[in-house]
Order: structure tokens, then sequence, then C-alpha cells
């Protein structure tokens, strides 16, 4: 009898301590869900898909900044759009770090926001905006449809101290980067697409010429260090001219496989990029990656999805701002 009744109690003390475990699990996977915004704002997707695609027209590199933000808000702490957050009430916003110099076209979601405001006031998340403005930027950029689920909250408070630790900076070592996305749960193979992202865009002088002076780094390919140095012909560029350099120079504005056939030739701009063919961990998915398109984008789809529901703020956590940039006021 006493045997049986320890044995129950060893089992009920191991459930209760599971059951919490399991109930938030399921509670963050059953708040995140598609088409969250159904009956509350039916048209909520469709408007954050015009705005994309007029910006996009005007604009064509805000297609760009919204990939970029939302890996930018999304690997610091949640995906709950605190890098929007401006300075404010004595907390400094995440877009005054360092390692988020150069991020450009902030107050297009505004523009996005006023849309949404106008057809379902206080309804529909910065931080969804977050995810599906890069849901409908990677389509313009001809890159895959991703399924995003929705239902996030917004952050109350900015994460600048955050931002150091938890990107991963240019030259970070190749081990250091993938445990920062393995803790997140981005495994090596998605890692290494999510790099891809480098097939568009544009990087900063600032961030190249220790590639290029005082001596050119020998993993570069000489001729391309020549084109690098015409872009930023000095070692000391300033930060506010817009001295940069093209990821890829053939395929501009296509997220696709180009990247990683460039970075096989040793014209990766970033220390990082070469480390990813010389690492032998992420080398045999570059190759892999430059020989297949498509599933380079099979790949970056399914990372990009991970990426987005990282830690969501869900349920009653957060708030769902009325202007992006600045909390509600109480």
């Amino acid at each position: 009898m006493d045997n049986n009744h320890n044995h129950f109690s060893l089992s009920s003390r191991f459930l209760l301590l599971l059951l919490p475990l399991l109930l938030h699990i399921h509670h963050v996977r059953s708040e995140l869900q598609l088409n969250y915004y159904l009956e509350s704002c039916p048209r909520a997707e469709e408007i954050i898909k015009e705005q994309v695609a007029q910006l996009y027209h005007k604009h064509g590199n805000t297609a760009v900044s919204w990939i970029r933000n939302l890996f930018h808000d999304c690997m610091v702490k949640s995906c709950d759009a605190s890098i929007y957050l401006d300075t404010a009430n004595g907390q400094e916003s995440e877009k005054t770090s360092p390692k988020n110099f150069g991020m450009r076209n902030f107050k297009y979601v505004e523009t996005i926001k006023q849309a949404l405001e106008s057809e379902c006031p206080n309804t529909v998340s910065c931080a969804d905006i977050v995810a599906l403005s890069a849901r409908d930027g990677l389509l313009w950029l001809g890159g895959p449809r991703v399924e995003m689920r929705t239902g996030r909250k917004d952050s109350k408070e900015s994460y600048l101290a955050e931002v150091e630790s938890s990107l991963p900076n240019h030259n970070d070592s190749m081990s250091s980067v993938l445990s920062r996305f393995q803790s997140i749960g981005v495994d090596t193979e998605g890692t290494v697409a999510l790099f891809g992202a480098h097939s568009v865009g544009r990087v900063h002088c600032v961030n190249l010429v220790h590639r290029l002076y005082p001596t050119v780094d020998p993993t570069l390919d000489p001729d391309y260090a020549k084109y690098l140095k015409g872009r930023c012909p000095t070692p000391n560029p300033d930060p506010e001219a817009v001295l940069y350099s093209r990821n890829d120079r053939e395929t501009t504005m296509i997220l696709d496989n180009m990247y990683y056939k460039n970075i096989l030739n040793h014209k990766g701009l970033l220390i990082v990029d070469q480390e990813l063919v010389t690492d032998s961990t992420t080398s045999p998915f570059v190759e892999k990656m430059a020989a297949d398109n498509g599933y380079f984008h099979d790949q970056f789809a399914r990372a990009l999805l991970i990426l987005s529901e990282n830690n969501p703020l869900t349920g009653d956590q957060g708030e769902i701002r009325k202007v992006c940039r600045y909390v509600n006021s109480a």
C-alpha cells in the first residue's frame, strides 16, 4: 500500500511540475495563430500587404529594411517591436546601439500603422507589423512565401543593453554566431540560410575598411578588393556619409543564392561572410545553397519563421501601441 502510495505521489508531483511547462508551451503556440485578426480586423493582412507594395514602388529599399527590422527586433529578447521605440521617459532607444548602425526606413512603419489604425483602431500590434511586413517585403525581393502566425503584443520597454549581447557582430567567430542563433531555436542550416539576406541591401564602409586598410585581407579576391577600395577610398570613412558597397552587384535587389556563389569566390563583404566558407560546420550548407536556389529559399523560409516566433508577448502581456515609436500613455 505504502509503495503504491509513494509511487502515486511521485507521479503526481512530476505531473504537477510538468503541467505549467506544457500549458505554457500550448498557450504561446495557441496565442500565435494564422489569421489572428480574421474577426477583429478582417483586412489587417491585406492592408499591410498594400502598404508594403506602395512603399516598395516609392522606395525599393524598404523591402530590405522590413527583413532587417525583423532580424534586429526578434533576436533581442522577443519579437515585440521594441526596436521601433524612440528614446523616451529615461529609456534609451535600441536604435542608438552601434549594432543598429545604418538601420533605415523606421518612419515608414508609421505609414503602415496609420493605415491600420484608420481601419481598426487599437487592434493590430506593431510586433505583427514587423512580422507581416517582412513576409510581404520578401516577396517583392523574389524570395519565398512564408506563412506567418500573428497575435503578438508590443513591448512596453526598450532593451538597449541586450542588443550588444544578442545581435551577432560582423567579425564574431562562427561558433559564437551559431550558438547565438541556436539559443533561439535556429539550427546551423537555418543560420547559413539567414545569412543569405546579405544577398540584398548594402554594407557601410565603416564595417568594411578593416579588410582593406592598412593591407588588404588575403582572403579577399584581389579584383574585388580593388573595387571595394573604389567604394571606400579612405580608412576612416565618415559615418554620416553614405559610403557603402552593395552586398551583391549582380542581382542587387533579388534575394537569391548569388550571395553563396560570391562568398565561394572570395567576394564576401564581411569577415563573417567569409567564415561561412572556411568553417567546416557551415561550408557544406554554403555549397549546397550555392548550387540550389530552391533549397536556399526553403531553408530561409523555415528559419525566418522560427525567428519571427521568438519568445512573443501574447495574451495580456505587453500592449497594442497606438504609435509604434512610443508606448501608450497610461
